[in-house]
């Protein structure tokens, strides 16, 4: 892969478990993922060869990721729908009743995520909202070949990734970035397991969307 052309989001969708080294080194590959990885790089005061060094080991061991920029967009939000939306909805719940018992029980604790379970809380909403506006207008639309009608409604999506991007770096914060007491119990260390890849799942998503679903319908 020429990765010195190469955007950090093209990246991030053609090979696999290159998100991990993405995060490891606080590369945005979802809302910022147009910027090229030289410059991404860059601008974080990181070694472009070292980040290449990584992403080419991964090239060695990896298992082949489905060729999203040549599946069928029906295909593509089939994938979403199942890989994505159901999994956000199957996991926030469980995570939410998670904080709330942290919080109830290790409150007094000096890295206690105060106001986690509110965070999710709010977080479950804005995302249920968006994700209802992909499901009743965007992918309807795409699915059926309206592609006159797609910008506006991806403009409005990719403006609520945004968000969902804020949302992601306040719920690190407030988790400590995922520090632990020595003495965390295994339902503070089950949330944060769940919390990493809440964040994980989210990014990818957005990234999928962002880098290929919406380029794809915009240029059909």
């Amino acid at each position: 892969m020429d990765y010195q052309n190469k955007t950090v989001g093209d990246i991030a969708v053609q090979l696999s478990g290159a998100t991990k080294v993405f995060r490891k080194n606080k590369l945005d590959f979802c809302c910022g993922g147009g910027v090229l990885l030289t410059e991404a790089a860059s601008a974080k005061g990181l070694d472009f060869d070292t980040i290449v060094c990584e992403l080419k080991e991964l090239e060695q061991n990896e298992t082949e990721n489905p060729d999203w920029q040549n599946k069928d967009l029906n295909i593509l939000i089939e994938h979403i729908l199942k890989n994505f939306h159901e999994k956000h909805r199957y996991d926030l719940p469980e995570l939410i009743k998670l904080a709330q018992r942290i919080e109830i029980v290790h409150g007094n604790k000096e890295l206690c995520p105060t106001g986690l379970m509110e965070f999710l809380v709010k977080m479950e909403g804005e995302l249920e909202s968006h994700m209802q506006k992909e499901e009743q207008i965007l992918f309807p639309a795409i699915n059926n070949g309206m592609f006159h009608f797609v910008a506006g409604p991806i403009e409005v999506m990719k403006q609520e990734h945004d968000e969902h991007g804020k949302n992601i770096e306040k719920l690190e914060k407030i988790v400590h970035n995922f520090e632990l007491p020595s003495d965390a119990c295994n339902t503070w260390r089950a949330c944060y397991l769940g919390v990493r890849n809440l964040i994980d799942d989210l990014m990818n998503h957005i990234s999928l969307e962002n880098n290929v679903l919406f380029p794809r319908a915009l240029n059909h």
